[in-house]
């Protein structure tokens, strides 16, 4: 996973890892939620992939538009 730049400003996201379909989140929390196209759809992947590779508002778009819209929790 790598280190989410937001992370130093108090967000609630620690790390990501993207995949060709697929954006594994890990918190603050230690959880790790796995949010993929089939689950999120495939134009919110892409934003969040954006998003965390810029290292700003991923928290923020997550809560606002795919909350509990993930494939699973890994941990």
């Amino acid at each position: 996973m790598h280190k989410y730049n937001g992370c130093e400003h108090g967000s609630g996201i620690l790390a990501y890892e993207i995949g060709r379909d697929s954006i594994r989140i890990q918190f603050v929390d230690g959880s790790v939620y796995l949010y993929t196209y089939g689950s999120t759809g495939p134009q919110n992947i892409d934003a969040m992939k954006s998003l965390a590779e810029k290292g700003d508002g991923l928290n923020s778009y997550i809560n606002r538009y795919v909350r509990s819209d993930y494939a699973r929790r890994e941990l």
